[in-house]
């Protein structure tokens, strides 16, 4: 009732999930399946099943409403939005949440990459399939833990539609579905050639996107045995400055003073920060002045000369910079709003037809896509950490420093520590190449009674990640603290200009990383129908699967030795063989009632083995409604990134209580002190990790009252025990498991300004999300045209994570921040989309709603606000963000169709948010009011 989906022949079918491990359980299946086909059944003859696949079953059906809530998406659906990519679309749905990887997001840990989080549980805990079955995962892992599957690497021409299984399918697909399921579903079969091409530009005309796509086939698998197609793919899209948008309010510059923010602004450079005792990281320099420094008088940053030629900022100048630092625009003269981007995508599929209903078919993936982003200049100070501990450069013996005789120190004989953004050397800049391929050879068919389908599938990437604009620790204390440094002498700030080349390729060396991951699995399932019941086929699948991944990523250049400023490490190794076997039947026992359960289990060759049951009931009392429910069990194994060999050492926000206990500045501190500051993690694997495990509800409306109106409601819950997650930060603050500052608090020990923060992988926390999601189609004929209408509405009623007994709810809220990109949980997401039909025209809009937030880490009392205003007053909240798309198709001929859009319609510009750290004063969910208005325009032409 809800989306109809195409009926397919017995030679079409598209299995939609596999399972498990001839070796462990082939045995315990044929025994099940001689039971299943015994005297018992073969007393009557069971009705053969129409060919539905359904994301989260095997066994064919009849309709396509199961007892568990599935989104479809159609091609037209997507095309409507102007969206060119299938990850730009999936971001858009109403149960993407945190935890969600935009390609934007250029300086995480998995730049480059795009990924899906449903139920805002994260990417890692998201199954994305192809026509099916697994992806190799992405080789960079999102903050250097989640493994997740790259969404960017499948071409949106070749999409027929997108199925989201929303209650979780473990007992079908096994691991990392505990969020539920995205299935993307490429075309079968293809005959004839379509040629599109579009060209895309933003409203202040930059933000270039240019695609062209060629899809041809030849051969009807009906009539001559055959098929065989591509879909070829290419496309570049201009890298956006944030100083393309200086015009567009706080989205154009890191200084958001004007808003009534204060030097703190997490994007504004150069400020002296705690009462001149941190900070003061600007391009003119600063040093401490260590002289006379007593418990009662700490060391106060001296700024360097020269501010003034320096600074972007008006009326900034050296009787400022001492005052207050050398304020400065780092983003907005160096940092890339979204990167540069270069792809090619190929797909291919052939089959042959063989005998009654047999098909013999192969499919083969390519990918490569090319990012490049910049970023803000280094520091050469300030905290990291790697596997042999923290790295702290701000202060003690290890501190970054101008020696005595250094002609830029400004105090005579005192080795100076120094505060410095070398501007002089360039941006940041990450350069990640990704290639991925993928091949499927298959036969499915029928023997008997039984339906079978089995494959064999490879999937790998192989990225290389280059990084220039980084400093190497060793060197930079070298040329600024040894006289006798062999390469010279660093001149910084004013004097920058009197550097030589050969000086900055010694302090700056080019650094890379290569990450690798593949998949090789075999599967192999069975169905038939066993007996008529009254409501229709009992129907039986049956499959196994072995499953073969590995991960791993070698560590940046120098980070293992902790010698690349500010630069986090992350590496890992490893390898995982699962052996998994699933048994599933399907019920109607009456015409208007329908039972269906599965129960699959896992087992991991380090002797971890998981079942996982799922069972559903769906009862149609009338036509026009139905009553469905699901509970199902899911897990997610360790990945290698989390048990296996290597670390992690990477950047948060933390709040401090020692400084700012209770939200208020302790003695000697201020209000600098307080808030979420950045500090370093340091995060090592644990061999004893356990998985994590899921237990999901679902229960919901089918209406369909009238045959152009259909709505439905589900209410769900699902709730995750054993987190795998990093041990809390605030714990091992509260448990003296940091490193500090030397700045310290009227010399009480162990008050300094935190630097870096001790922690492993435990599994320790648990997660409870529930909601209710709406999706209403209703369909006018007015006169010579036909109006489509849509809504879906997620509402998250609750999103309570329970740690060491103490339960926050981040429903509404800006947290979970220890999540990608700080982007927080809002309650309600709503999309509402219409479409005007009549002869050859077309006209779509799309309504986007995104809710406020409260700035607030959780809900309740203990909550605290996240970031104040320059007078002390509390951010107390996100606004809300509304976008509308447009878009609109001519078809000139049959063959020939031209289309536009325009997204973000009206031009809306983001809220400021100053608490992510995803987007410069935005929020990544509100990306489309970051850019503006985008327009595209296109032409496809259809050959004969």
């Amino acid at each position: 009732m809800k989306h109809p989906t195409q009926r397919r022949d017995d030679s079409r079918r598209n299995t939609l999930a596999h399972s498990i491990s001839t070796i462990l359980t082939s045995g315990a299946l044929l025994l099940v399946g001689a039971m299943a086909s015994s005297s018992a059944f073969a007393q009557e003859q069971a009705t053969n099943l129409d060919r539905i696949t359904v994301t989260g079953s095997n066994i064919p059906r009849t309709n396509t409403e199961t007892p568990s809530p599935v989104q479809v998406v159609t091609r037209q659906e997507i095309d409507r939005t102007g969206k060119t990519t299938v990850a730009e679309y999936l971001q858009t749905l109403t149960a993407d949440g945190s935890g969600s990887i935009p390609k934007t997001f250029g300086n995480g840990f998995a730049g480059g990459g795009a990924g899906i989080s449903l139920r805002g549980l994260g990417a890692g805990s998201t199954l994305v399939l192809l026509n099916g079955r697994r992806m190799a995962t992405y080789g960079l892992a999102d903050d250097g833990q989640k493994v997740f599957t790259d969404l960017s690497t499948i071409p949106l021409d070749a999409v027929e539609r997108i199925e989201v299984l929303k209650d979780g399918a473990s007992a079908i697909y096994g691991s990392d579905a505990i969020a539920g399921v995205v299935n993307i579903i490429l075309r079968s079969d293809f005959n004839g050639a379509i040629l599109r091409a579009s060209y895309g530009l933003s409203g202040d005309s930059d933000g270039d996107a240019r695609k062209a796509t060629l899809t041809a086939g030849t051969g009807d698998l009906a009539t001559d045995g055959w098929n065989a197609f591509f879909s070829l793919d290419v496309g570049k899209t201009d890298a956006i400055k944030i100083s393309d948008r200086k015009n567009r309010k706080w989205i154009g510059t890191g200084d958001i003073r004007p808003w009534g923010y204060g030097n703190n602004a997490q994007f504004l450079g150069g400020a002296a920060l705690s009462g001149g005792t941190r900070g003061g990281v600007g391009p003119n320099g600063s040093v401490f002045d260590d002289r006379a420094v007593t418990d009662d008088d700490p060391a106060f940053l001296v700024a360097l000369p020269g501010c003034a030629g320096l600074t972007t900022i008006p009326g900034q100048n050296d009787v400022t910079a001492q005052q207050q630092g050398c304020l400065w625009d780092p983003a907005q003269l160096y940092r890339d709003l979204t990167p540069e981007e270069k792809y090619v995508n190929v797909f291919g599929r052939a089959s042959f037809a063989f005998g009654e209903g047999g098909e013999i078919y192969t499919e083969i993936g390519y990918s490569k896509k090319e990012t490049t982003f910049s970023n803000t200049p280094s520091g050469v100070s300030g905290g990291w950490g790697y596997p042999g501990g923290p790295v702290n450069a701000n202060s003690g013996d290890g501190a970054t420093v101008l020696s005595p005789t250094h002609p830029d120190n400004p105090i005579p004989g005192q080795a100076s520590r120094l505060r410095y953004s070398a501007w002089d050397v360039g941006p940041r800049v990450t350069e990640n190449t990704n290639e991925f391929n993928r091949f499927l050879v298959g036969v499915k068919g029928n023997w008997g009674e039984w339906s079978y389908d089995t494959a064999y599938l490879h999937s790998g990437t192989d990225l290389v990640n280059k990084r220039t604009g980084f400093l190497n620790y060793d060197a930079v204390r070298c040329v600024l603290g040894n006289p006798a440094c062999p390469a010279g002498v660093w001149r910084i700030g004013d004097n920058a200009g009197l550097n030589s080349q050969a000086l900055y390729d010694y302090i700056s060396p080019d650094i890379s990383a290569r990450a690798k991951s593949s998949l090789d699995m075999f599967d192999f399932t069975v169905s038939r129908s066993l007996a008529d019941l009254k409501g229709g086929p009992l129907g039986l699948a049956l499959g196994t699967e072995w499953r073969k991944t590995s991960n791993s990523l070698t560590p940046q250049t120098f980070t293992d030795q902790g010698q690349i400023i500010g630069l986090g490490y992350s590496a890992y190794d490893g390898t995982q063989n699962v052996y998994a076997g699933y048994v599933e039947l399907s019920a109607p026992v009456l015409e208007q009632l329908e039972l269906s359960g599965a129960v699959r289990y896992d087992k991991y060759e380090s002797g971890e083995g998981k079942a996982t049951p799922k069972v559903g009931i769906k009862w149609t009392p009338a036509e026009w409604i139905a009553v469905r429910g699901s509970y199902a069990e899911g897990f997610r194994a360790p990945n290698p990134a989390e048990n296996g060999d290597g670390g992690l050492a990477a950047f948060s926000n933390a709040a401090d209580p020692v400084r700012c206990p209770d939200g208020n500045p302790a003695p000697g501190a201020n209000g600098d002190d307080c808030g979420a500051l950045p500090v370093a993690i340091i995060t090592r694997p644990n061999a004893d990790l356990k998985p994590e495990e899921s237990k999901s509800y679902s229960v919901g409306l089918v209406l369909q009252p009238t045959s152009s109106t259909s709505m439905t409601v589900d209410a769900w819950q699902i709730k995750r025990t054993n987190e795998i997650a990093q041990g809390s930060t605030a714990e091992a603050i509260a448990a003296g498991n940091v490193l500090r500052d030397n700045n310290l608090l009227n010399g009480v020990p162990g008050t300094g300004s935190i630097l870096a923060v001790n922690t492993q992988y435990i599994n320790a926390a648990s997660t409870r999300v529930r909601g209710i999601d709406t999706d209403i189609r209703q369909t006018f004929d007015i006169g010579p045209g036909q109006l489509e209408m849509d809504l879906q509405w997620s509402h998250v009623l609750k999103f309570e994570r329970t740690d060491a007994d103490v339960t926050v709810d981040y429903a509404g809220t800006h947290g979970n921040c220890d999540v990608t990109n700080c982007i927080g949980t809002p309650k309600d997401r709503i999309n509402f989309g219409t479409t005007w039909k009549q002869g050859p025209w077309s006209v779509s809009g799309v309504a986007n709603y995104i809710s406020k937030m409260e700035n607030t880490d959780f809900r309740g009392p203990d909550g605290s606000y996240q970031f104040a205003y320059a007078d002390g007053t509390d951010v107390t909240k996100i606004s809300s963000f509304t976008t509308f798309d447009l878009s609109g198709r001519w078809n000139i001929t049959e063959a020939f169709e031209l289309n536009a859009s325009v997204q973000n319609l009206f031009d809306r510009i983001a809220p400021l948010d100053p608490t992510t750290y995803g987007g410069v004063n935005y929020n990544p969910l509100h990306f489309s009011g970051a850019i503006g208005r985008y327009f595209t325009v296109g032409a496809k032409y259809t050959f004969e």
